[in-house]
């Protein structure tokens, strides 16, 4: 008995090495198949030059749409569609204005001011100042000292310079930490009687681009006009104030809703041969801000997405599962795209087993991060020797997206996040430097290869 079990054991040891085995291979190839014949980087050169920015609601999210139906088909999609939605139509209206003036000299009968244009650029979602707004500028460093200083604040621009927390390694971590200040901080200030606000932007760079992204809505809050300054004026401002100087700002922006309008999530699909019923959904966002062409954010994983795609299909591969590939809309300031996907997946009973997005970037692969019971994370764990020769050797408890959370929230269905190296994210971040030649091409095609491995074991084992 005891040579029995011995044998079948033996046997299903053997089993196992030799899938193992057919699976590096297949992973292999698809990997040769992007790092030599990838579309992606040609893909994003399209949609950042071609078409730049394109914020929900305006004319770039227009020709986006069109240029994401045709990638779709020509990567090779069974069938390519739209899905409607209405999405937010917010626009800036003109170039924000945060002037500094700095009291240098009062001898008691003449006082002396110096004037200095800082690098500002209104939040999204934000208010109009309806002209110029001009007032004393008060330094606050968190939540705590706002609190602190609320009798001071009527009146006032209140300057939010709460820095990212070095401390985290991952550098998503200090970003939720120091979002708090750009979602909250124009209402918070708002409440003591502030006139505007200005936060130091969500960065840790060494440049002076300012970073836009969204604050909480004039349309539903009492808030304030806010912009975000570049992190060398934050700090200049910062230091001015503290010397005991007097400092005045003009603040001046021109943001404004116009009414929602008809945007699109494009979606293409390779149906399943065997589990037709079962939906795999992979994406990444198609909307970005205004000030730059969005190409970590997130041209990157819409390029990933389809250059997914059109490797399986230049490979024959004929997936067991329905594959989804998804260009979101409205990420970026009204997550009405992910919502809208998952609220008629929810309505047509459909059944989503897994979904993955790709919204940090295009750089160097790290690794996952799933979100899901037991026994499919222990299933997922067990991939990770098959995907570390090639990058992602980080499989991490908890992950998602914003597009693919709403699918977890409704459907149960396990979200993953793709988790490239985070340190120069948010150098770029919402900021005019999101450009085209700030993407590594073979950083950005190592990602696709990730992305696809792991795709391909989802689809051949299930979840």
């Amino acid at each position: 008995m005891k040579r029995t079990l011995s044998f079948l054991a033996g046997l299903l040891i053997a089993g196992a090495a030799a899938a193992q085995n057919v699976d590096s291979l297949f992973i292999r190839r698809l990997a040769d198949e992007i790092l030599e014949n990838s579309r992606a980087y040609e893909n994003l050169r399209q949609l950042t030059k071609g078409v730049g920015g394109r914020l929900a609601g305006s004319p770039g999210m227009v020709k986006a749409e069109a240029w994401g139906q045709r990638a779709l088909q020509e990567a090779g999609a069974g069938r390519v569609w739209l899905q409607e939605c209405m999405v937010p139509h917010w626009v800036r209206g003109g170039y924000d204005i945060f002037q500094a003036e700095r009291l240098t000299a009062n001898d008691g009968k003449n006082r002396k001011w110096s004037t200095r244009r800082l690098s500002a650029i209104a939040l999204g979602n934000s208010l109009a100042s309806n002209g110029a707004r001009r007032a004393p500028v008060l330094l606050v460093h968190d939540f705590a000292e706002l609190e602190a200083k609320k009798d001071s604040v009527a009146g006032k621009i209140v300057f939010f310079n709460y820095k990212f927390n070095p401390r985290y390694v991952h550098t998503f971590e200090a970003y939720r930490d120091a979002g708090a200040y750009r979602g909250q901080g124009p209402v918070r200030a708002a409440r003591y009687g502030a006139v505007g606000v200005a936060i130091r932007s969500l960065s840790e760079g060494t440049d002076n681009f300012p970073h836009t992204g969204t604050t909480a809505s004039g349309d539903t809050v009492k808030t304030v006009p806010s912009v975000a300054l570049g992190l060398r004026d934050a700090d200049w401002l910062d230091s001015a104030i503290r010397s005991g100087t007097t400092v005045w700002a003009t603040l001046q922006t021109f943001g404004r809703f116009l009414p929602d309008t008809v945007g699109h999530n494009v979606i293409g699909e390779l149906r399943g041969s065997e589990f037709p019923d079962q939906i795999i959904t992979i994406g990444g966002h198609l909307d970005s801000w205004d000030p730059a062409e969005g190409a970590h954010d997130d041209g990157a994983g819409v390029v990933h997405t389809i250059e997914v795609l059109r490797a399986f299909k230049a490979l024959g591969y004929q997936p067991k599962r329905t594959i989804r590939f998804v260009l979101f809309a409205n990420e970026e300031n009204g997550l009405r795209g992910g919502r809208k996907y998952a609220e008629e997946a929810k309505a047509k009973g459909e059944q989503h087993i897994f979904a993955l997005e790709s919204d940090e970037g295009g750089f160097t692969p790290r690794g996952f991060g799933l979100s899901a019971p037991d026994a499919p994370f222990q299933k997922f764990l067990s991939w990770q020797p098959l995907l570390a020769p090639y990058g992602a050797s980080e499989f991490l408890r908890g992950g998602g997206g914003s597009d693919i959370g709403p699918l977890g929230q409704q459907l149960k269905t396990p979200t993953c996040g793709f988790v490239p190296d985070s340190q120069r994210y948010f150098d770029v971040h919402h900021a005019a430097n999101d450009v085209f030649e700030n993407v590594n091409k073979r950083e950005l095609e190592l990602g696709a290869v990730n992305i696809a491995a792991l795709i391909y074991l989802v689809d051949k084992y299930g979840l």
